[in-house]
Order: structure tokens, then C-alpha cells, then sequence
């Protein structure tokens, strides 16, 4: 039998709301997508002086983990070698790729560049935390619950991870979406199972 895996905590960003463990949790009305996230930052007290560099993708994922991370003392539990990190989204890095490509008549941007993968935004979690452990990024036409538990579980099975931070980041104009969980092997209070159908049930109603 499989062993048992939990989503210990979740983390929501969408229509200017962020939500933590399904709950509404901070709110800004009338903010454009871009300045929104600046102000999650802001509200935060997020350290991280490179964010203000960052495309618009890599800053939702970094907010989102961040919130994910807040308080959950999961650097004391964890080696920097046993977190994984495996992300998925529709657009990849669109967002960033066409105001790259605006730029290239005029000489194509090199900070604008570095941003044109959207595995990048895993690589900002993971220095950010130092986070040394399996990771992948997945695009797909829509959230694809199934992939991401088996895939997860894929990992434990395989004793490369003993904890998770996976999800969807998605960003594209004014459109953008992050649901993140952590799964672990532990249960803990108000803990989800791990399963495909609590996953996309997580994905359907956490941001509103």
C-alpha cells in the first residue's frame, strides 16, 4: 500500500485576494495585476531585493511560496535537499516572452531574456530558500490534478523528497492565477489527503 501523503497548507493568489488554507486572507481592490503583487510584497515584509527585477510569473510564484511557507517552521524539519518543487501553468512564460520580443528591433532586453523559460520561477523559490531538491515545470491546457499526484508521488516513492511544493503559477496580462500546496507525509491538524480528487477540488475552490 502506498504510503500516506498529506497537503499540510495551501496558498491561493487570484483576483487580487490571496487565500491560506482556503480562507481569505488579504485583499486589494482596484489594483492593476503588476501593482498587486508589488503590494503583496510590500504587505508581506518579503526580503528579497532582486523581486522588483523579476517577470511578473516569477514574482506570483515567489509570493505564493512565501505565503505557503509563512510560519510552517519548514526549515526546521527539512534539509535543503528534500523540498521539491513542481510547478505547472497554461502559458508558460508568455507573459514575459512577448514583451521580450517587443524588444528586439530596438536590441533585445538581456533582463527581460534571463526570464523566457518558465521553470525560472522555480529556480527564484528555490534560491530563495535554498531549496536543493527534485523539481519540474509542466504545461498543460488546463490543471491536471491526476499528473500532479502521480507525479508527486512519484518522487516520495522514489525517496528523492520528503516534503513538496507543488501547484499552478500562471500569468499572462491581467490574468493570473497561483494555487500551491505542501505536501508531506505527516499529518497534521485540518490536513487534506494527498489524492487527485482533493487536489482539484483544492484547485476548483480556493480562490474564490
Amino acid at each position: 500500500m502506498q504510503p500516506a501523503r498529506f497537503i499540510t497548507a495551501s496558498c491561493s493568489i487570484a483576483g487580487n485576494t490571496v487565500y491560506k488554507n482556503g480562507k481569505p486572507e488579504f485583499h486589494r481592490e482596484g489594483l492593476s495585476a503588476a501593482d498587486f503583487l508589488d503590494e503583496l510584497y510590500t504587505h508581506y515584509k518579503i526580503a528579497y531585493p532582486k523581486f522588483h527585477k523579476m517577470d511578473q510569473l516569477s514574482k506570483l510564484g515567489l509570493l505564493a511560496a512565501e505565503i505557503l511557507l509563512n510560519e510552517s517552521g519548514h526549515a526546521d524539519k527539512y534539509g535543503n535537499d528534500e523540498t521539491g518543487i513542481v510547478l505547472s501553468n497554461t502559458h508558460g512564460s508568455l507573459d514575459v516572452d512577448l514583451k521580450f520580443a517587443a524588444t528586439m528591433e530596438a536590441g533585445a532586453s538581456p533582463a527581460l531574456f534571463v526570464y523566457t523559460l518558465p521553470n525560472i520561477v522555480i529556480g527564484e523559490i528555490a534560491i530563495k530558500h535554498k531549496f536543493r531538491g527534485e523539481n519540474a515545470f509542466f504545461v498543460f491546457k488546463a490543471f491536471n490534478g491526476n499528473f500532479m499526484v502521480a507525479y508527486v508521488n512519484g518522487l516520495f516513492d522514489s525517496k528523492l523528497i520528503k516534503s513538496c511544493i507543488c501547484g499552478w503559477v500562471d500569468y499572462l496580462g491581467e490574468e493570473y492565477r497561483a494555487m500551491l500546496m505542501m505536501v508531506e507525509t505527516s499529518r497534521k491538524k485540518n490536513a487534506i489527503p494527498f489524492t487527485a480528487a482533493e487536489v482539484n477540488l483544492l484547485n476548483n475552490t480556493s480562490h474564490g
